[in-house]
């Protein structure tokens, strides 16, 4: 695995619409509902106070104020799309709403809803988003591919996403700048396995900050899981390296701990034992795959310099000049996801 600093991807890449074919395909996988309010409707705050950790330093978050007759609605309303994100609808009791905080980093500027049970003082988060079509269509793929379920809602242009636990990917890092984590070797080969499975699926952007670490204990062991947490950058870049995390910057610790810990041999085995269960998965859901893909390969969702510089640099890497005749985003990673996984999945009808 080798390591390059990435500096050039587009933050503030334009929006694309959900259009109608998308929105088919979202109803037909219970995605698509009614909410009772639009993300618009958040953004009616009085003021905005910074939040800070717990050390007394600035955050990205700030606590979103309003006014009373707001307030009372917003609890309301808010409680209710939890409902809808995590029990199908169903009343959830003892539930409020007792943080709203807003970020305006990134394209799709949050709200983070925290969400508690006065009955235990349990909490809960869930975010509301500006929906655009690459997010989405990264969501898919994720929930398709990813060896975890992913839960979220659409309605018009507003995006539910549930939250996912775990620890931002720069923080498990500089928290064990100087420590030998324990079971090294299992972290090592899941952030193998984390960077093959972006690659297959053209998700970029997967910097420190953009996945988390999800520590599980074994029985006999301390397990990983890296969960990627951004899909706005779903096949919009042009760059092969920037679909691939290892080569950032941000992530230059786990590089190294990897060549520390494997060979190319090793390593190239656990890559192996990332696509297989990726075919496996794509087999489970091949329906609602072929579903995503024919929608997308016909979507405009990069610019064409973007597109063209990604067909030749794949091309080059599979060594398969078909690449080059391709027009779309949806196109690439419909023949990449093809060549990567050994999976057919618009075969070609021979006529007898």
């Amino acid at each position: 695995m080798g390591l390059e600093e990435i500096n050039k991807i587009e933050y503030k890449k334009k929006f694309y619409k959900i259009k109608a074919p998308l929105k088919v395909h979202l109803k037909n996988y219970g995605r698509l509902t009614q909410l009772p309010i639009a993300y618009e409707d958040l953004t009616n705050y009085t003021e905005l106070i910074p939040v800070t950790d717990h050390k007394g330093n600035p955050t990205l978050w700030y606590s979103a104020l309003y006014s009373g007759a707001d307030l009372e609605s917003l609890q309301k309303q808010l409680t209710r799309i939890y409902e809808l994100l995590v029990n199908d609808g169903d009343p959830i009791p003892y539930l409020i709403i007792s943080a709203i905080e807003f970020c305006s980093f990134g394209n799709s500027k949050p709200f983070r809803i925290k969400v508690l049970n006065e009955i235990n003082d349990n909490h809960d988060y869930y975010y509301i988003k500006r929906a655009d079509a690459s997010r989405i269509y990264g969501l898919e793929l994720e929930d398709i591919f990813s060896p975890d379920k992913v839960s979220y809602l659409v309605d018009k242009e507003t995006l539910i996403e549930e939250h996912i636990v775990g620890i931002p990917c720069d923080e498990f890092i500089l928290k064990n700048k100087e420590v030998k984590i324990e079971n090294r070797t299992r972290f090592a080969k899941e952030f193998v396995k984390f960077n093959e499975r972006c690659f297959t699926r053209l998700l970029g952007d997967m910097r420190a900050y953009n996945f988390v670490v999800e520590i599980i204990q074994d029985f006999d062991n301390v397990q990983y899981r890296l969960r990627a947490i951004d899909f706005d950058q779903q096949n919009f870049e042009g760059r092969k390296s920037i679909y691939m995390p290892q080569y950032y910057k941000d992530n230059k610790e786990l590089v190294e701990l990897t060549i520390e810990l494997f060979s190319p041999r090793i390593a190239e085995q656990y890559m192996k034992e990332e696509r297989v269960a990726m075919r496996k998965r794509y087999y489970a859901s091949q329906r609602r795959t072929r579903s995503l893909l024919r929608i997308m390969k016909k979507d405009i969702l990069s610019l064409q310099e973007h597109i063209n510089q990604l067909k030749k640099e794949l091309s080059a890497y599979h060594k398969d000049k078909e690449f080059l005749g391709l027009k779309t985003m949806g196109d690439i990673l419909t023949l990449h996801l093809e060549k990567k996984l050994g999976i057919e999945i618009f075969p070609i009808k021979k006529i007898i």
